[in-house]
């Protein structure tokens, strides 16, 4: 523990001119006297640490002293890579790395270019969950993420859903993008599998395991916050080179936003209903329906057969809609949105 805060504390004054104890014990996370002592271990080991006395001292290393420390470890370098995202490290449990491999990238700049990473990061910022969502981070995601990681088998026990009376496949990622959904865990319902896992993906604030069932089995997508247990450490597992995770994703979850457009609504819609239709039912919905969709009539209204995910669903979201949509089929519906219409003109009368 020590030790790695001492290479650290090399790092960060090789990374610049000079730090004071404050800095210095902001950035490694302890005391200013901890500090002091710190750098009085590393002049005994032969580390010219310099400490400055007065209002602009501080700590530097003399004669522009580089230790050879640089160099990236392997889970580092992958670290690395992932540092615009620094929530998503934070949960998968890579912020030391990732920290650690900043550090060193910095300490073998040359020193007009070590605020580069500052820089970037004043400039670039990945917000990943929806507005008006409070994400929670799955309890067992960074034992996932470490299996990932080391290629290790892990064996996850995790709750099977159900959506509209029918079982949900395992391959199903759970939300769809469009409608925000979710299919209700099937009560004291829980299936054990040894999987392969290739890959993870955060969509919306949601974390999803890519992974294969071990020995040869399909590769299949799993919402984390499922698992109610996972056992590391198993034997390690030959990775498929040709595994491709953003065009696996890609398709799977366009398989599943299509599965569950299951109902077919016909509409009229106005301009403006056009112009609103993708936000109330979503981008997907809405391109099918619309480059199918007829010639406006002579009052400019559209006629539009609209994939939808079921009768309910489609009532709660044309309703947002308002007077700019007015469905025609199927029948119940069009009668749910006319006693809509006749409870809105009660109310309204007055």
């Amino acid at each position: 523990m020590r030790a790695a805060r001492l290479i650290k504390m090399v790092l960060l004054l090789q990374s610049r001119s000079s730090m004071t104890a404050a800095e210095l014990a902001g950035e490694l996370e302890v005391s200013e006297r901890t500090v002091t002592r710190d750098a009085q271990a590393l002049s005994e080991a032969g580390v010219p640490v310099y400490a400055e006395r007065g209002r602009a001292g501080g700590y530097r290393l003399v004669g522009g002293y580089r230790t050879r420390l640089t160099g990236l470890a392997r889970g580092e370098a992958e670290a690395l890579f992932l540092s615009g995202v620094p929530g998503a490290l934070r949960e998968m449990g890579l912020e030391d790395a990732a920290s650690a491999a900043r550090l060193k990238v910095s300490a073998a700049l040359l020193p007009s270019l070590r605020d580069a990473s500052r820089s970037a990061a004043q400039r670039f910022h990945l917000d990943a969950p929806n507005w008006f969502a409070e994400p929670a981070t799955p309890e067992l995601l960074p034992a996932v993420a470490e299996a990932v990681w080391d290629d290790r088998r892990i064996t996850a026990r995790y709750r099977r859903t159900e959506r509209d009376g029918r079982a949900e496949p395992d391959a199903g990622p759970g939300a769809g993008p469009e409608t925000g959904r979710e299919a209700e865990p099937e009560a004291g319902r829980e299936v054990e599998r040894e999987l392969e896992p290739y890959g993870l993906v955060l969509k919306a604030g949601v974390w999803y395991l890519c992974a294969r069932v071990a020995d040869g089995g399909a590769a299949r997508v799993y919402r984390i916050d499922r698992f109610t247990a996972v056992t590391g450490e198993g034997e390690r597992f030959t990775r498929d080179q040709e595994f491709d995770l953003p065009a696996f994703w890609q398709e799977r979850a366009g398989q599943f936003a299509r599965s569950l457009l299951r109902t077919e609504v016909v509409v009229r819609l106005s301009v403006e209903g056009v112009r609103r239709l993708p936000y109330a039912v979503g981008p997907r919905s809405a391109r099918q329906a619309l480059a199918a969709a007829g010639a406006p009539d002579r009052d400019g209204w559209v006629t539009a057969a609209l994939p939808v995910e079921s009768e309910e669903v489609a009532h709660g979201q044309l309703t947002g809609l308002g007077p700019e949509v007015e469905v025609l089929a199927p029948a119940g519906l069009r009668e749910r949105f006319a006693r809509d219409a006749a409870r809105f003109a009660g109310l309204y009368r007055s």
